[in-house]
């Protein structure tokens, strides 16, 4: 079977195989001033779970994931003190990487479905490294024998004249000293000043590590109504995003 691109499409949950279940309650840290849940903090949710589900599998290394590629598709934003259900589960696999589906569903109509690239690393290199049996053993089933490639979709920027710089903070930095990719988030929040309904699909590419005490810009593009964002050091891009408001279904 041919590897179908990685975190391009939502899929329902499997008929088998392992699915994780949690509830998350939307605090006043997760909102925008609009009282909405923000991407950065719906990300933080989706690595929160990733790694439960990862420790409850009792996987050696649930710790050694980074994401490559993710998507957020807000069909109804959550809001503060919404109680939200969450799911998780593998719909693909790679080498050294799986495709993990994550769905919220609020107790006030939230519905928010995601898919993302996790790409298995080595702690102590942070180096990737092939998915273990045991991962394969207890996610696979649910994968029904489907492939997906880490390759990534969104365009460079067309231009650099409206670069800005952007601040790199100690506070967002991870075990592999990088940006959290869910800190990482921030700069997308930013680019949409707080003011747009997180109505709509976002998408996230890690291209390579944000560091602290690099020289990193922010440039952001408008075309047919959607914004896409990258951060840069010396031209090359590091992240690249995309916000597509009012786009919902998989």
């Amino acid at each position: 079977m041919a590897a179908i691109s990685g975190a391009s499409e939502l899929l329902d949950p499997p008929a088998v195989g392992r699915r994780f279940h949690a509830e998350r309650k939307v605090r006043l840290g997760d909102v925008d001033p609009r009282g909405e849940l923000r991407l950065d903090a719906t990300a933080r949710y989706l690595q929160d779970i990733a790694s439960d589900d990862a420790a409850d599998a009792e996987l050696d290394g649930a710790w050694g994931w980074v994401v490559r590629r993710s998507m957020i598709d807000v069909r109804q934003p959550a809001v503060l003190d919404e109680v939200l259900a969450v799911t998780t589960y593998c719909t693909g696999l790679g080498r050294s990487w799986a495709e993990r589906t994550t769905i919220l569903a609020g107790s006030l109509g939230a519905a928010i479905a995601t898919v993302s690239i996790w790409v298995q690393v080595a702690t102590d290199t942070g180096r990737p490294a092939a998915l273990t049996q045991q991962f394969i053993n207890a996610y696979g089933p649910a994968c029904d024998g489907r492939k997906v490639s880490a390759r990534l979709a969104l365009a460079a920027p067309i231009g650099l004249a409206s670069a800005i710089p952007w601040s790199v903070r100690r506070a967002d930095l991870d075990p592999f000293d990088h940006v959290n990719n869910a800190a990482n988030w921030a700069f997308v929040e930013e680019s949409l000043n707080g003011t747009t309904s997180r109505r709509g699909r976002a998408e996230m590419e890690f291209v390579g590590p944000v560091t602290y005490g690099t020289s990193v810009q922010s440039v952001v593009e408008r075309a047919d109504g959607a914004t896409s964002m990258w951060l840069l050091n010396e031209g090359s891009v590091l992240s690249a995003a995309r916000w597509s408001p009012e786009l919902s279904g998989g």
